[in-house]
């Protein structure tokens, strides 16, 4: 039997839970403010403040700092536009703005987490299928409230549901890393206005469609 010896009120597991947590926003600040490039062991150890070997406890190597970081964002993200969402006006542009807000907000008030999730999450091909996943999971989420909200669900399955839910998602994700590199010309402000136009205009059609 293996026994956890608690210091001060904290148990082995919670130590370890929060050597994990200092080195992920040691990453989340080297990689956000210096760059990829800068993201090393011995780097992130010294910024966390802790031993290497607390490093190698957690994690296998970079890519898994990096996927424990975009998987966190991601979490996030998603707390974020649901809760958004369940406290929106009940129309359509209203719930909309809503979530988008949220989302954009949250990725760029800290922007280091920007460039985690969207420049550094494509990174190496694993990181590339990882992203890509995470674009689907956030589909999904799109298609569901869609149905829910227009009241398709008595409606028979329609691939276009799930076509436009991923075109909007990633076309999104897109433009938002245009939009952190510069290559728009065009507020904050007016990247969620121009975001909430399209997904209500895809969103009203398809629904007159489906309805």
């Amino acid at each position: 039997m293996t026994v956890q010896r608690t210091y001060g009120g904290i148990s082995a597991q919670q130590r370890r839970a929060q050597r994990r947590a200092a080195l992920l926003e040691a990453a989340l600040e080297i990689v956000g403010t210096e760059g990829l490039a800068k993201l090393t062991v011995s780097g992130l150890c010294a910024q966390a403040g802790l031993n290497e070997r607390y490093y190698y406890e957690n994690f296998a190597g970079r890519d898994a700092v990096l996927a424990a970081l975009i998987d966190g964002i991601a979490e996030e993200l998603a707390a974020a536009i649901v809760s958004a969402v369940r406290t929106a006006p009940p129309d359509t542009r209203a719930t909309a703005h809503a979530a988008i807000t949220a989302g954009v907000h949250l990725l760029t008030d800290d922007p280091r987490k920007a460039k985690v999730a969207l420049i550094a999450g494509m990174a190496t091909p694993e990181l590339r299928a990882r992203t890509t996943e995470t674009v689907r999971v956030f589909a999904r989420m799109v298609a569901a409230e869609g149905i829910d909200f227009y009241r398709m669900s008595d409606a028979a399955p329609d691939p276009a549901i799930d076509f436009r839910a991923m075109y909007l998602v990633g076309g999104l994700v897109q433009t938002l890393t245009a939009w952190l590199h510069g290559d728009l010309d065009l507020t904050r402000d007016e990247l969620i206005e121009h975001t909430v136009d399209v997904f209500v205009l895809l969103g009203e059609d398809l629904a007159d469609k489906l309805t």
